[in-house]
């Protein structure tokens, strides 16, 4: 099955009112002077197309941007979250008062364009896997006030999320271990401090990969294990863990990573080195 053909959930309602609110914000101010020397009476037309392949993400902050805006404007979507579009393609089409699209403009193809962006290198991530059973995870090296919306993307591009903050699962890593005391004295406090939390704790030697598989976590991250370390790893976790490989990931490490037999690859590139997708709108 096709990631378009994938149900996507959709990104919290909430958080997308708050990330346009804060771009309105910033970009409006007090008020669109350009866009004030057009007279309020005139209406136009407005396409947005893509000038480059990728995979589309980001409707939901569009339409909460011009809603914001000008309930008055109407969208017409040519194309969904999650789908590959191409050069050339028109992507939406909108109508309504020429001040608020214009308004508007910047402030929506800046959401679309880096979550598509986002979406894109997922996906080409996630197509060089394909067929190997692991998964690929994001990391939260996103963009201060934008992670839910690009870990939004991520699951659109065909890749999955990793914990979304530091409050939904443990991930005790070497700073934690030492502060704690030892591996299963961090496995054991976060097992007291909240029963029911995934427990995952980042080991960097095959030493440490069998004092995480005693204490019992739940994963166990291996930090930049060579592709060797990391098929030992796999034949000594014996499937008491899972098993995720992280560090040193790229193009050309990817799928011999993935056919070592670890269950799980995060990928800082993810969301970190993404490049936004090249868009523009046009009035017709």
């Amino acid at each position: 099955m096709s990631q378009s053909d994938t149900q996507i959930v959709a990104p919290d309602p909430a958080v997308v009112q708050l990330n346009v609110r804060t771009a309105l914000a910033e970009d409006v101010g007090t008020g669109d002077i350009t866009a004030a020397l057009i007279a309020p009476e005139t209406r136009a037309t407005g396409r947005v197309i893509s000038r480059e392949q990728g995979v589309l993400c980001g409707q939901a902050w569009v339409d909460a941007v011009f809603a914001a805006l000008d309930a008055t404007v109407s969208i017409d979507w040519h194309c969904h979250d999650g789908q590959t579009i191409n050069t050339g393609d028109t992507l939406l089409t909108l109508e309504g008062p020429a001040r608020s699209l214009l308004t508007g403009e910047r402030c929506a193809l800046n959401f679309l364009q880096l979550l598509s962006g986002t979406a894109t290198i997922s996906r080409r991530y996630a197509d060089v896997v394909s067929g190997t059973g692991v998964k690929l995870l994001d990391t939260r090296k996103t963009i201060p006030g934008l992670r839910v919306a690009q870990k939004y993307a991520v699951r659109c591009g065909g890749c999955h999320n990793h914990r979304i903050g530091l409050y939904d699962a443990f991930l005790i890593k070497e700073n934690h271990i030492t502060a704690c005391g030892g591996i299963a004295a961090a496995v054991l406090a976060a097992r007291d401090y909240a029963p029911g939390k995934p427990v995952e704790v980042e080991v960097e030697d095959l030493a440490e990969l069998e004092e995480a598989l005693g204490a019992a976590c739940d994963r166990v991250m291996l930090d930049n294990f060579s592709i060797e370390h990391t098929v030992q790893a796999v034949n000594l976790s014996n499937g008491r863990a899972e098993l995720e490989a992280s560090g040193n990931v790229t193009d050309a490490t990817l799928l011999g990573i993935a056919q070592t037999g670890v269950d799980f690859i995060s990928i800082g590139a993810l969301t970190k080195d993404c490049k936004a997708l090249d868009l523009s709108m046009r009035l017709l």
